[in-house]
């Protein structure tokens, strides 16, 4: 697509052509975890899903790391595209390309050498730790996968192809599940089986991104000339946000497990395994709208069309809480539904699960508001407003809730914490909105 149809075209037929396949993409790409999560659970049991979930941070940090460069080059390439600035725009997205390739060799090098280390760090148990040896291997040896498929997705949907971007992941979704099912139960593979099928569908979606730099609809070009040092600070800043809602994930994941360890043991950490991987799905569809507007905003807040990228923005806002309520009530009303969907679960499961699942999905309709307002001050380069709201509801708040508030109210508390950083951060977000939009 050209620059000038986001400039001109009518917004709401603009952000609906870009809504269905960026949140089939964003879907699909959480079905990577999900059907390692199910197949799991339902073929090996709930402690091979308790270690499953221990493991989750570190799929969250290398997704992150690609989302970083992948968001932050391409929120500037578009804000430069709009200013009709297309040698700047190469030049970010030339820098952002390989400061991506450059972060994942670092990682590839310290993960391989301290691999087990760092699964004694993110909370593995004498119990869960065989299971968790057996998974991580080989998604760190895969890992470029996630830092490529990351960073292609955002960098494809925002040269004007969302339908292949959609296409590439469903391709590496359903690889993935075939994949999974076919070697954890007739192959008897394990833990390994599901961790191999999740980086051969990645890698998949790898390649046939790549397939939109031979076509004639790609504006994208390496440009080294343009480069200057200040566009990697310029890069990092404007997509650490992103990377922050990943990391911050493997961070809630992280302290949680240790408090439910803490207060239930590895029942709880399996209670959770259920939350954190339907939150997967619900992060997906805010991600899927956050995404779909993002080009959109970007380029209309670069030429200055402020009236387009606001009306964006109120569309964003609206389709975020109508597709995040429908999960949220299905929780409340039927909270076992989702247990199920994931285990073979006992009495003691299910006992704890109802009252989890019940108080945790409240705070997704929160959530759902505050990945707007993060996507909305990234796209128009607001950085320090959307990092703020990043912060808040993904390392400082729901950390002192989920130390505070089981104090007072045991593992209830626990459920509470995501749930009250979520509404504070929401009401923090609104206030520097309304201030913003008074500017």
């Amino acid at each position: 697509m050209e620059t000038k149809e986001f400039l001109e075209k009518p917004v709401k037929g603009l952000f609906y052509r870009y809504l269905i396949p960026s949140i089939i993409g964003t879907m699909v790409t959480s079905i990577y975890v999900l059907a390692d999560t199910i197949i799991i659970g339902k073929g090996l049991g709930s402690v091979a899903m308790a270690a499953l979930n221990i493991a989750l941070p570190i799929y969250n940090m290398f997704f992150g790391i690609g989302l970083l460069f992948g968001v932050g080059g391409s929120v500037l390439m578009s804000v430069y595209r709009g200013r009709a600035m297309k040698k700047e725009a190469d030049a970010y997205y030339t820098a952002a390309f390989f400061m991506n390739l450059l972060i994942w060799l670092v990682c590839q090098v310290l993960c391989t050498v301290f691999m087990e280390d760092l699964a004694w760090i993110l909370g593995g148990t004498e119990e869960t730790m065989p299971y968790i040896m057996d998974y991580i291997p080989y998604i760190i040896w895969g890992m470029g996968g996630y830092f490529l498929s990351a960073f292609l997705q955002t960098v494809v949907r925002n040269d004007g192809a969302p339908k292949l971007a959609m296409n590439a992941v469903i391709a590496g979704g359903v690889t993935n599940i075939i994949l999974d099912y076919v070697f954890v139960f007739p192959m008897e593979m394990g833990m390994a089986g599901a961790a191999i099928a999740t980086v051969i569908g990645s890698w998949l979606t790898v390649g046939i991104l790549f397939f939109h730099f031979f076509t004639k609809k790609n504006q994208l070009k390496f440009n080294f000339k343009g480069i200057r040092p200040v566009f990697i600070k310029e890069i990092v800043v404007n997509g650490f946000a992103s990377f922050l809602i990943e990391v911050s994930a493997g961070i809630t994941i992280f302290i949680f497990n240790l408090q439910l360890l803490k207060y239930v043991g590895n029942t709880g950490v399996t209670v959770f395994g259920i939350i954190c991987n339907v939150s997967i799905v619900i992060m997906g569809l805010c991600k899927g709208v956050n995404q779909a507007a993002q080009p959109i905003i970007s380029i209309n807040h670069g030429a200055g069309n402020r009236d387009r990228a606001e009306e964006v923005r109120g569309l964003a806002m609206k389709n975020s809480l109508i597709i995040c309520a429908v999960p949220v009530l299905l929780g409340i009303v039927f909270p076992n539904v989702y247990t199920y969907i994931f285990l073979n679960p006992d009495k003691e499961i299910l006992a704890l699960s109802a009252e989890a699942v019940r108080v945790y999905f409240i705070g997704f309709i929160f959530l759902s508001v505050n990945m707007v307002y993060i996507s909305y001050f990234q796209s128009v380069v607001k950085n320090a407003h959307a990092l703020l709201i990043c912060l808040l509801r993904g390392c400082i708040l729901v950390v002192v809730f989920v130390y505070l508030l089981p104090v007072f109210l045991g593992v209830t508390g626990i459920w509470l914490a995501f749930l009250a950083a979520e509404l504070f951060t929401m009401i923090v977000g609104k206030m520097m909105m309304k201030k913003g939009l008074k500017v």
